[in-house]
């Protein structure tokens, strides 16, 4: 049993963060997530940040950063990026650690400010990287994220009937849910007129179905399940974390992530990253999809979202939009899907955006989500995935 406990969580709104450097934002952060979990710096006896490559040294050696800002006490320090999925890598280098017995208690830590429009071609500057898989497909296809994730819309909807309206109805389910959470950048709902009246970007997807670049911070602190009962005797559990990269010949060893090339109706659980990384989760916690009580998943698009229902189970390959048109997936259904409202509410902050996951799911299991909250929610569950194929996913119980 790999299971960990969750002391303490903290987020800061997500927005475009003027006045505050990925060093601050850290800090900031780390000392809500101790104070919540009833800690001090003292009782820290390990550090892991997620990078952010368009800060400097400042979100390159971000743990290193935080370390100076707390006075250099010589806590051990790890800083890991992984793309999208930096977060859930994070988060298991955490959890490997207190397994291991190497310490009790971890922070982990990520924050990010992101550059103003779309994520440009590379972290350095050049523009012809050959190693730079995204940097390539900008550069030699014309191939930017959205046009990317318009290809996969067009997909659902030439083999599984998706349409124009599903992709919107997406939209206004997550806005739902973002105007109920003070953390959420955009708070505005919509109707699907509204999203519908929206400019195309790249069809069929408009302007709204689509996340925005965000500035944001999340933290974590972690601990052993013995150490928890000095704390409380009903810690929230991170009970696995699932990860997963690409596997020849998987085509998308590059891409976004989603098993989009299958017609089967069962999930394959040997092909797909996102696949392999929610197996991987659910099989570490012992439970499988009919187990969970509600997900966080990664919807750069809203056509990504639905791609998720599959990927991790909810339902059968072509059957993610009956889902969402059933209610299934919304406020009060059986199966609420981003319950924080998403990246559609939240726009992208890349290495805090798998925690900013675990986080919703930590308050969720806590009964402390005020308006949004899922009643009984005892199971829930975490997925993104990132450049280079990356993928992470998580599974936290009450």
């Amino acid at each position: 049993m790999n299971e960990v406990a969750i002391l303490g969580v903290a987020m800061h709104p997500w927005g475009k963060i003027k006045d505050k450097s990925v060093p601050e934002l850290n800090l900031e952060v780390a000392q809500k997530a101790l104070k919540d979990a009833g800690l001090e710096w003292k009782d820290i006896q390990f550090v892991v940040a997620g990078s952010d490559p368009w800060s400097g040294v400042d979100g390159l050696l971000a743990g290193c950063r935080l370390s100076q800002k707390i006075g250099n006490n010589g806590i051990p320090v790890v800083n890991v990026y992984n793309a999208c999925a930096t977060g859930g890598y994070a988060l298991k280098t955490a959890q490997a650690y207190i397994n291991s017995g190497f310490c009790d208690y971890v922070l982990v830590v990520a924050a990010s400010i992101s550059p103003s429009g779309f994520f440009g071609v590379t972290t350095v500057g050049r523009e012809d990287d050959p190693n730079d898989l995204d940097s390539q497909r900008f550069r030699v296809l014309g191939l930017t994220n959205p046009t990317g994730f318009a290809f996969m819309a067009t997909y659902r909807m030439h083999h599984y009937g998706m349409t124009e309206n599903d992709l919107a109805m997406v939209k206004v389910k997550n806005a739902k849910f973002g105007s109920l959470n003070p953390l959420a950048r955009f708070k505005k709902t919509f109707t699907v007129e509204d999203v519908l009246k929206s400019p195309m970007v790249t069809y069929p997807l408009r302007l709204y179905e689509l996340c925005a670049t965000s500035d944001g911070a999340a933290a974590i602190v972690l601990s052993s399940m013995k150490a928890a009962k000095k704390h409380t005797r009903k810690p929230v559990r991170l009970a696995s974390v699932g990860i997963a990269t690409p596997k020849y010949p998987d085509p998308r060893s590059g891409g976004y992530g989603l098993d989009i090339a299958s017609d089967s109706g069962d999930l394959d659980f040997n092909n797909g990253m996102g696949v392999r990384a929610a197996y991987n989760a659910y099989e570490e916690a012992g439970i499988g999809p009919e187990d969970l009580d509600l997900a966080e998943v990664y919807d750069l698009s809203s056509a990504f979202e639905l791609g998720w229902y599959e990927e991790i189970g909810l339902c059968k390959r072509g059957d993610a939009e009956k889902l969402l048109r059933e209610g299934v997936t919304g406020i009060g259904g059986r199966m609420p899907v981003n319950t924080s409202g998403g990246c559609a509410s939240f726009g992208e902050a890349i290495p805090a955006q798998a925690m900013a996951q675990v986080c919703e799911l930590t308050w969720q299991m806590r009964g402390a989500s005020g308006p949004r909250q899922v009643e009984g929610a005892k199971v829930g569950f975490t997925v993104n995935a990132g450049k280079q194929g990356n993928c992470s996913a998580t599974v936290v119980k009450k």
